[in-house]
């Protein structure tokens, strides 16, 4: 994907082949003395067992500017299973934390906030990562975060070094820093979500509505669905996300409401990307691309009822209908880049899903109008701060005795 266009409302940072990992690493270690840098990586404890957490984990430990990586533990249900967890991370040499989210004494501290209804209300990995934010504010050990997935396939320690670099070097201005790639296997065009459904629903919007800073900004994204992106710690502090599949989108409207465009950027940090691919799921909209779809498509609807757009159910008929051929013509499009490049392409299965986006974006819209005053977002740590001004002190503690 190397070249050097600016296409959008934010700067977009390009891989040129030019700089060795080694290099960049070695200043990220002098920058890192005025900017301490932290990871998080959310995972399931079945992930201990994949193939890409082990060799995730073999990759960070030749890293030499982390100061600092904690990982939000699921679905670890027994003392056995997290002891196990522990041993698996303790091959890091970097300080490390683990937040075994269903462990008793974060599980104790978990239903405080579900008293004063501040908790997240759906399990996942936006509840996964809030509890680690929550951990990173009570450490005050890093400066800049990042945050990636554990399933990621072809992952390299370079990834990481490029997403850190735009938020500490000090010459750049930029506070949030998201990593763009393009998904493939070695067979076949991957990344389902982003080409059928969120590009053809933007471009849609646009259309209908005319021209929306907000539309603007997330069609600038290469693949904003992305599960990796940095920021600088303060960001963390104010921002709400969403607990369901609208994370990624929900974090880029957090972001774009609280900063300047001119402080967002985007950064390629691999030639192509491969992880845990979902199952297309057409027959039951709580699983799969189903759900994502339902999720990330109310994610933009209420982003842009926020802005004042009015909706009505013949608004939705017509975003769909519009989606519907939009997301036809891109298919000839993506038909003729894969077999020019020798991918395998299935003309008929992307047409079924972009059948179903179809069907999940109009559900979506109705279920919003259904339900107006429906959020998916988890509550800002600043307002939990608010209301239990000792919480993250014993959240803290819980985390040390846990790892003790």
């Amino acid at each position: 994907m190397a070249d050097f266009y600016q296409n959008g409302v934010i700067t977009t940072l390009h891989n040129l082949k030019h700089r060795s990992v080694d290099d960049m690493e070695q200043e990220l270690l002098e920058l890192g003395k005025n900017r301490p840098m932290g990871l998080i990586i959310p995972c399931l404890y079945s992930e201990l067992d994949g193939q890409a957490l082990p060799k995730i984990v073999e990759e960070l430990k030749h890293v030499p500017y982390l100061d600092e990586i904690v990982i939000g533990l699921d679905r670890a249900n027994t003392k056995k299973e997290f002891n196990r967890a522990k041993e698996f991370f303790n091959q890091l040499p970097q300080h490390h934390r683990i937040l075994w989210n269903d462990g008793p004494r974060l599980q104790k501290l978990n239903k405080l906030l579900h008293d004063r209804k501040l908790a997240p209300y759906e399990m996942g990995k936006g509840r996964n990562a809030w509890f680690c934010f929550g951990y990173m504010n009570s450490s005050e050990k890093s400066e800049a975060i990042a945050l990636h997935d554990a399933d990621i396939v072809t992952y390299d320690r370079g990834m990481l070094a490029r997403l850190f670099y735009p938020v500490v070097n000090p010459n750049f201005r930029y506070r949030f820093c998201k990593g763009f790639y393009y998904r493939a296997t070695q067979k076949e065009l991957k990344g389902r979500v982003v080409r059928l459904l969120v590009y053809p629903l933007l471009i849609s919007l646009r259309n209908i509505f005319g021209y929306y800073h907000f539309i603007e900004y997330l069609n600038s994204f290469r693949y904003p669905l992305a599960g990796e992106f940095s920021m600088r710690a303060d960001v963390i502090k104010t921002i709400r996300i969403p607990s369901d599949w609208g994370l990624e989108i929900g974090f880029l409207s957090e972001v774009h409401r609280n900063n300047s465009t001119a402080r967002i950027c985007q950064v390629e940090i691999s030639d192509r990307y491969d992880h845990k691919h979902q199952p297309t799921s057409p027959e039951n909209a709580q699983k799969g691309l189903s759900k994502m779809s339902l999720d990330i498509s109310k994610s933009i609807f209420r982003k842009l009822a926020s802005n004042g757009v009015v909706f009505s159910a013949e608004t939705f008929r017509t975003i769909k209908a519009t989606y519907y051929r939009i997301a036809q013509d891109l298919l000839e499009q993506y038909h003729s880049d894969a077999i020019m490049n020798g991918f395998i392409y299935s003309r008929n299965d992307e047409e079924e899903i972009v059948d179903s986006f179809a069907q999940n974006i109009y559900n979506a819209g109705m279920d919003f109008l259904s339900n107006p005053m429906q959020t998916a977002f988890i509550p800002s740590w600043k307002r939990v701060m608010n209301a239990l001004p000792d919480y993250l002190q014993k959240f803290h503690e819980a985390v040390e005795l846990d790892n003790q």
